[in-house]
């Protein structure tokens, strides 16, 4: 009898060894396992988190383009405004002056026809007596610089 129980004896270690080694590599694989799935899931929760970030990318760009347009939009009509008041400002500085010029063109025209007045009296006028006071009734005052150069001979 001693000798099956001696026999029995390594037979169950040898089994219960054999378990041990079953279940330290189910084990073993189990981690791997675990381990895998956890790289999985972190790659897949990147994968997540790298789409939301490029959504919420794609939408910033798009929110930005948009002001862009309207900041350009606002710039182009303050331009056009300023060129508008510009223009009107520009139109009316030209309508003055030619006012001005039309004002004074008809000063000078009227001077020369009040010139023109004095000769048409008739000869036997008293006014035509004498020949300075026909140069001062006739004198137009002149735009355009007189100069008198006397040349003298030694």
């Amino acid at each position: 009898m001693g000798s099956q129980c001696c026999k029995c004896g390594p037979d169950e270690d040898a089994l219960e060894r054999e378990r041990r080694r079953k279940l330290l590599l189910a084990q073993l694989r189990h981690r791997k396992r675990v381990k895998a799935a956890g790289q999985i899931q972190a790659w897949w929760r990147g994968v997540l988190v790298r789409r939301t970030l490029l959504v919420a990318a794609l939408r910033a760009w798009m929110i930005q383009c948009w002001w862009r347009t309207l900041v350009q939009r606002r710039i182009r009509q303050r331009r056009q405004a300023l060129l508008r008041a510009y223009v009107i400002q520009e139109q009316a500085a030209v309508k003055l002056q030619a006012c001005i010029r039309m004002w004074q063109c008809r000063q000078h025209y009227c001077q020369m026809c009040n010139a023109l007045c004095l000769f048409q009296v008739p000869e036997r006028s008293l006014a035509f007596q004498t020949d300075d006071f026909l140069q001062v009734q006739c004198a137009v005052p002149s735009k355009q610089p007189e100069f008198h150069i006397e040349i003298l001979s030694i």
